[in-house]
């Protein structure tokens, strides 16, 4: 696995980095201790005071989406 997008994410920041791929209008307020650890990460940048992803932010979520199966799967 590529190091460059292999993050280890809580729950709520999969969750959050999820929520952001729609829409502004259609998402859910994310936690904001989850977005502030995604925009530390660089995963998550904010435009007009609004969360949003980033092309890593979408290179981890597409990368990430797969381990989360195999989690779901053991």
């Amino acid at each position: 696995m590529n190091d460059e997008f292999d993050y280890d994410l809580t729950h709520d920041q999969w969750e959050a980095l999820k929520a952001l791929r729609t829409p502004v209008a259609k998402y859910p307020k994310a936690s904001r201790f989850s977005v502030e650890g995604l925009i530390a990460l660089g995963l998550v940048a904010i435009r007009d005071d609004l969360p949003i992803i980033t092309a890593r932010g979408r290179k981890v979520l597409i990368r990430g989406s797969s381990r989360l199966l195999l989690d779901l799967a053991v």
